[in-house]
């Protein structure tokens, strides 16, 4: 084809044409990119730093919720009467006993039941020194701890009148279902032979 300024003129007009569709794509991908998507509501704004990113409900349930699955803080009082036990007269160090009581609760319904197995490590004329693990078995799930403590000698709290009274503290382990995660201490105070009182504090 011969090139006289008709056609010059033509295909200037030409490519002008296809430079301008060219720059409209590239301007609409542009926005695109930069726009709603990139950086608008959805990058930036209800996800990003809105309420599902940093605003209420994200705060709400790291903050004053169960905290990485920990029960809230709370408190059980419960009763416990002894049903088994073979505890013997003398404590001899290395030769574990147990201990089982029935447990209830303020209003003196069943609850569960409480199982200790204790070992003397030393034994003098004072008492023992007694290593001890603890389960309560309750309705909505299971509590464990563990405690070392100075036990009196059975000759003072195995008597059938005037038992001496004496308590002991456990640290929490864990436990299971309703106490799961859970930690705190159980606090077991002996009002007689057969009888104690427990108050369990999870944090």
């Amino acid at each position: 084809m011969t090139i006289n300024r008709r056609n010059a003129l033509r295909l200037t007009s030409l490519a002008a044409a296809g430079a301008g569709i060219t720059g409209g794509l590239t301007g609409a991908a542009r926005a695109a990119g930069s726009g709603a998507k990139g950086s608008g509501a959805k990058g930036s704004g209800a996800k990003g730093s809105g309420p599902e990113g940093s605003g209420t409900e994200g705060s709400r349930a790291e903050g004053s919720g169960t905290e990485g699955g920990r029960p809230a803080a709370r408190q059980l009082v419960l009763t416990g009467k002894r049903t088994a036990a073979d505890i013997p007269d003398v404590l001899v160090p290395g030769t574990s006993y147990f201990v089982h009581y029935e447990l209830r609760d303020a209003d003196g319904n069943p609850v569960g039941t409480e199982s200790a197995q204790c070992t003397p490590v030393t034994v003098g004329p004072d008492g023992a020194f007694v290593l001890a693990s603890l389960v309560l078995l309750l309705a909505d799930g299971m509590i464990t701890a563990s405690t070392v403590f100075q036990r009196p000698l059975p000759a003072l709290t195995e008597v059938l009148v005037a038992p001496r009274r004496w308590s002991h503290l456990f640290a929490v382990t864990g436990g299971t279902a309703a106490y799961d995660a859970a930690i705190g201490s159980v606090t077991i105070e002996h009002l007689s032979r057969e009888d104690d009182v427990l108050t369990v504090d999870l944090d």
